[in-house]
């Protein structure tokens, strides 16, 4: 993935009909110059964090998964969707959020991320990315847009960490999460090894005041979209009104002088911050430690064996 573009788009979304999430979808797409060859694979990857607690309102909604999945077919793309949620499987998830209900009737493979392709990181580190991944032409980033008890915020580039196949996202939460700055940095050099493609952000309904499950439903009313993940977050920090040096993975894009990383830099073809700024968005004043307890990892392990 290059991230060169500075460009992003933000498009106000008012509510989760489909023909108007379209509609959206279409016209960031449009703004940004993105376009699609008849015969790509595409590979949709929201956000499954969990659809048990909280009535799924920390997933990516199951209306956006079906309205970029229509878009892409009517690109003439193959579209699969699939995630590695650390807890459960993403068919799971997806059938209890409304997912697979939402794309019932159109050609679309529903595909848990189980199969590993080991990847070296630039700081040395291998981790396993899943095939499907690797086998896609375009991967679309589906984050939902909210904050995080953990990181601040999860936007664009925490939500492709999901490419990271089950039970070693945790275990990398628990091996790098008590090292200062590792695993916002273990983040950011995912980029560089994953596919090309676009993000489109969930934000019609975010969440505030805790993340990245048990927060609040937060009407933030907007469909953001941007081919360079880091700018897009630049981007979400100023419409949401937020400090963006209180974010420790913005922070490690800023001391990479990573494109997009400061908000001059970036260009907004359809709405400015400005014109969709959020006013009353929580984020977490304290943040707890990245790093999972042993027991939790060992309790997720055990459900996504049971869920097989």
């Amino acid at each position: 993935m290059e991230l060169r573009v500075c460009e992003v788009g933000l498009a106000a979304c008012h509510q989760y009909d489909r023909r108007l999430l379209k509609d959206r979808v279409e016209m960031l797409c449009n703004g940004l110059g993105f376009r699609v060859s008849p015969g790509s694979r595409v590979l949709l990857k929201p956000n499954l964090v969990s659809a048990v607690r909280n009535k799924g309102l920390a997933c990516t909604r199951p209306e956006v998964v079906a309205a970029v999945a229509e878009w892409f077919l009517d690109q003439g793309a193959t579209v699969r969707v699939g995630d590695s949620p650390a807890f459960g499987t993403a068919v799971g998830v997806m059938a209890a959020c409304g997912i697979t209900a939402a794309l019932k009737g159109l050609p679309v493979a529903m595909v848990n991320f189980e199969k590993a392709q080991p990847v070296r990181l630039a700081s040395g580190l291998s981790v396993g990315v899943a095939r499907a991944v690797g086998e896609c032409d375009l991967l679309v980033n589906l984050p939902k847009i909210k904050a995080h008890g953990q990181l601040y915020l999860s936007l664009a580039v925490k939500n492709y960490f999901g490419a990271v196949v089950g039970f070693r996202k945790p275990w990398l939460h628990a091996r790098h999460g008590d090292i200062d700055n590792r695993f916002e940095a273990l983040l950011v050099d995912l980029l560089a090894v994953l596919p090309g493609g676009i993000t489109l952000a969930d934000g019609v309904e975010a969440m505030h005041a805790d993340g990245p499950v048990a927060g609040k439903p937060f009407p933030l009313h907007l469909l953001a979209g941007g081919l360079n993940p880091v700018a897009l977050d630049t981007a979400l920090i100023a419409v949401l009104g937020l400090p963006p040096q209180a974010s420790p993975v913005w922070r490690e894009c800023c001391r990479r002088n990573l494109a997009g990383s400061t908000l001059m830099e970036l260009s907004f073809p359809l709405a400015r911050p400005e014109e969709v700024a959020a006013q009353g968005f929580q984020a977490p004043s304290r943040l707890r430690p990245v790093s999972f307890h042993p027991w939790r990892l060992l309790l997720g392990t055990v459900k996504r064996v049971m869920a097989r």
